[in-house]
């Protein structure tokens, strides 16, 4: 009724141990890399892409903190956007040169 006996033998896989060490390591390494690069896309997605935090730009002759905040930034209050164009910089007050460059927070 039931097998016993020498034929019963433990499963085995054909394989010999270092090729199937290998092969589980070659698998864990893919399903890591897949894992990564998910994350990655799915940051990519969840930030919006990879949008610079700010811009740069070099004054002109004739340019001044107050000119500049106005052409980029239409709309806004004009005054913060010259407080934080000065703090990005590290400016002590709105005097600016020609050919100064300068970091534009992005809106």
């Amino acid at each position: 009724m039931y097998a016993a006996g020498s034929s019963i033998r433990p499963l085995r896989s054909a394989h010999s141990g270092s090729q199937a060490h290998l092969r589980h390591l070659g698998r864990w390494a893919l399903v890591v890399a897949l894992i990564v690069f998910a994350s990655l896309a799915l940051a990519r997605v969840a930030l919006g892409g990879t949008v610079p935090a700010t811009t740069t730009v070099v004054v002109q002759p004739g340019d001044s903190l107050w000119a500049i905040a106005a052409a980029r930034y239409p709309g806004a209050d004009t005054r913060e956007r010259v407080d934080s164009i000065e703090r990005l910089n590290g400016l002590s007050g709105p005097v600016i040169v020609a050919g100064e460059t300068l970091q534009l927070p992005n809106p």
